[in-house]
C-alpha cells in the first residue's frame, strides 16, 4: 500500500487540499483528530466510509511531506 492509493488532490474538492479518495475528508483534519487523542476506532465509528488503511495513508502522506521540508535553525538574538 502506498498513500497514493488512498489520498488524492483535486482542485474541485476542498480547494485542492489532500483528501481521502472518494470523500471530502481532508488529511489535515484526520491528522488533527489523531493529534487530539481520537483513537482509530473512534474515527472509523464516526466516519464509517473510512478504513484503517485510509488512516495509515494519511500518516504516510504527512511523513512524506514533512520529510521533504528543510529546517533552518534560528539564531539566538
Amino acid at each position: 500500500m502506498t498513500w497514493q492509493d488512498h489520498i488524492e488532490v483535486n482542485e474541485a474538492v476542498l480547494a485542492g487540499k489532500p483528501v481521502v479518495k472518494g470523500s471530502r475528508l481532508a488529511v489535515e483534519y484526520l491528522i488533527e483528530l489523531m493529534a487530539r487523542g481520537w483513537t482509530e476506532e473512534q474515527i472509523l465509528e464516526n466516519y464509517p466510509g473510512l478504513t484503517s488503511a485510509d488512516l495509515r495513508a494519511c500518516l504516510a502522506y504527512a511523513h512524506e511531506v514533512l520529510s521533504g521540508e528543510k529546517v533552518f535553525p534560528l539564531t539566538a538574538g
